[in-house]
């Protein structure tokens, strides 16, 4: 496959490690731009944790769901399926496609979806956020707070 995995060394070791912080940034569906001879490419990176699975694909309206078109690659022992999908943008509809070990397919939802369409729609969407985070100032409070002094929620 001509693209390097969308994770690195450091993400798998995290994610078995159970203490990856920040899974959104790895898993799913995240839009990237990888540098090339002829140029920037851009694209979808699609991952998923399926430990258990024997085989995953990707599916969606940009292959016309048939995920023999875009079958993922197993990074090893993490148990994370992964790949990249040059050209594909905001909007594309996808789910991720499993071999379960009684050698059925089925088709999911991406368990860390940024969006998805509104039931009976059961597709996952490619999204790409715009949204800027303005909580500097509330985490800052949080952090310099005492737990055990303040109400909880529970």
């Amino acid at each position: 496959y001509r693209f390097l995995p969308t994770l690195g060394e450091m993400d798998q070791y995290l994610l078995g490690e159970g203490r990856h912080e920040e899974l959104w940034t790895v898993l799913g569906a995240n839009l990237r731009t990888y540098p090339s001879a002829h140029g920037e490419i851009h694209g979808t990176a699609f991952a998923v944790w399926a430990p258990n699975a024997r085989a995953v694909r990707v599916v969606g309206d940009f292959n016309i769901w048939d995920g023999r078109r875009h079958a993922m690659r197993s990074l090893g022992s993490s148990g994370v399926w992964e790949l990249f999908v040059p050209g594909l943008g905001p909007g594309a509809l996808y789910k991720f496609e499993l071999l379960t070990p009684d050698g059925s397919w089925r088709q999911k939802a991406d368990p860390v979806a940024k969006y998805a369409q509104v039931p009976p729609a059961t597709a996952s969407v490619v999204v790409e956020s715009q949204y800027v985070w303005q909580d500097d100032e509330w985490l800052r409070r949080r952090a310099a707070s005492d737990p055990h002094d303040g109400p909880m929620s529970v």
